[in-house]
């Protein structure tokens, strides 16, 4: 692969996993709530503190999906068998953020958390970034499938080690946009986003995951019946 060629991969796998990364975070759940009720004492910096917690976890997580189950990854029928389990658990989450779009609210007024102690200290949002992601089975039913499909593509690409890091930062960045502009809207006042606006952006992610699911879909069926 030439460096024309290399760039343009990198780019779109970066772009790849910056909107799959944004599809999840956009949806309410745990990290959410912590993310806003931190912001309501620490402000701006609390989402980039909280995500950093998550940064942490998942750094980990790649590292050991790669260092563990290198070799098995390159075998057609495993990334074949992962990439369609993954394209399965794609459409299954674009249809349920679709389903969700008639009701679905961003509720800043109220978060309840189990965030514990230490609310005031810039180690809290960092600490529960970690505990709340690592406590929530959809987290890791997404890396178990979504993240590892991914990861088995990008060893498949050949970009070695500059390809992980690049699928990484791609997701990491999804995370730290909407996290930190939870915490803008949090600090900044409500009109920053509203609900109608929310559910245009979880529409339009719950979209782009049905292209990816397909995509998933190809892949895998290229994989496998190429074994």
């Amino acid at each position: 692969m030439d460096a024309a060629a290399a760039t343009a991969a990198l780019a779109g796998l970066f772009a790849t996993s910056f909107v799959i990364g944004l599809s999840g975070a956009v949806m309410p759940g745990t990290v959410l709530a912590v993310t806003i009720l931190h912001s309501s004492r620490l402000g701006f910096k609390a989402g980039p503190l909280v995500i950093l917690g998550h940064a942490i976890l998942e750094g980990s997580l790649v590292v050991a999906l790669v260092l563990g189950l290198g070799g098995v990854l390159n075998r057609p029928l495993v990334s074949g068998a992962i990439g369609g389990v993954g394209a399965l658990i794609l459409l299954w989450m674009a249809w349920g953020m679709l389903r969700s779009l008639p009701g679905l609210r961003l509720d800043l007024a109220t978060a309840e958390t189990a965030a514990s102690g230490g609310l005031g200290s810039h180690a809290a949002p960092v600490r529960d970034g970690l505990l709340l992601s690592l406590a929530n089975p959809y987290f890791l039913l997404w890396w178990a499938t979504v993240g590892l499909g991914l990861i088995t593509m990008t060893m498949q690409m050949g970009l070695g080690a500059l390809g992980l890091l690049v699928f990484y930062a791609g997701h990491i960045c999804a995370d730290l946009s909407w996290y930190s502009l939870v915490s803008l809207v949090v600090t900044k006042g409500r009109r920053w986003l509203s609900d109608r606006m929310h559910r245009r952006v979880v529409g339009a992610c719950a979209l782009c995951l049905l292209g990816f699911g397909v995509y998933f879909g190809v892949f895998a069926w290229q994989q496998i019946s190429g074994a």
